[in-house]
């Protein structure tokens, strides 16, 4: 039976975790209670961990992770109690308030930290982690390929890539070089493409983009990065992969894009018109 000592404390609770809502991220913390029990996509993000949980290392002592997006911090915990250091980001202080908020309850102060930044800021930080987590945010970019460029860049060993997508698995296998006049094969369905959202999707106005299947796994090719499993829908685990003969012009390209110098001087990038 519940004492009142316990009683007080659940409600004490409660009005901390209603004081600091709305929640999007329903935390389940160490007395059972949740921050949002009746979240309209179910027990989010849980069922996501539950997809990609075996596929990362049980114990990730001596490994650095970096949360992108963190929200109110649930997978940022998940990778500190498998002994990560954690880094997580977003740009939303409310979130960061939950978030710093959680990691008390959690007793997790000492293994996860909470910054606020964008996904471009990263570009001026030197280090890099040893795993990587950009969940749900790719489509949310204004600059989608430059904000991959710049997080594929800060992989050491391992991402964990999930994005809206277009609906469809195809995928055909484009030419190395393909003639001006023969574009008509764009319009098979496993063509790489992203469709431009200009209004909105599920009343959030900052959803810009829908990839499909395809063009996700060449986003990543071509940021750098090889797909080593898929863990569930829209998720994509990759690794580090060898530079290929485009990373030169694209590492120049990246730093003009993001006011960078570049090495030995001035530089510039440009391409032919038609």
């Amino acid at each position: 039976m519940m004492t009142d000592l316990s009683l007080e404390t659940k409600s004490s609770l409660a009005d901390e975790i209603a004081a600091l809502g709305p929640w999007f991220h329903n935390l389940h913390l160490p007395d059972g209670t949740q921050t949002i029990p009746d979240h309209f996509l179910g027990d989010f993000p849980t069922f996501k961990w539950e997809q990609i949980r075996d596929h990362l290392p049980a114990d990730l002592t001596g490994w650095t992770a970096l949360d992108i997006g963190c929200n109110a911090g649930f997978y940022s915990f998940e990778l500190a109690r498998r002994g990560a250091l954690v880094t997580g980001i977003d740009h939303d202080p409310h979130y960061l308030e939950q978030a710093r908020w959680a990691a008390r309850q959690f007793g997790l102060v000492d293994r996860v930290h909470f910054e606020r930044m964008q996904v471009y800021d990263l570009v001026a930080r030197a280090e890099q982690w040893d795993l990587v987590l950009f969940m749900g945010v790719l489509y949310h970019l204004r600059y989608p390929l430059l904000g991959l460029d710049i997080v594929a860049r800060k992989v050491r060993r391992r991402m964990v890539f999930q994005t809206l997508t277009m609906p469809g698995e195809e995928v055909c296998e484009p030419p190395a070089d393909l003639p001006i006049d023969e574009r008509n094969v764009m319009l098979e369905p496993g063509w790489p493409k992203m469709a431009f959202i200009e209004r909105r999707v599920a009343g959030d106005p900052t959803n810009w983009w829908a990839p499909n299947h395809a063009a996700v796994e060449a986003m990543l090719r071509s940021s750098g990065l090889a797909v080593l499993e898929r863990p569930g829908h829209e998720i994509y685990v990759c690794e580090p992969a060898p530079p290929c003969e485009e990373t030169a012009w694209i590492e120049t390209e990246l730093r003009i894009a993001t006011g960078r110098p570049l090495p030995g001087g001035n530089g510039g990038a440009g391409g032919n018109g038609g």
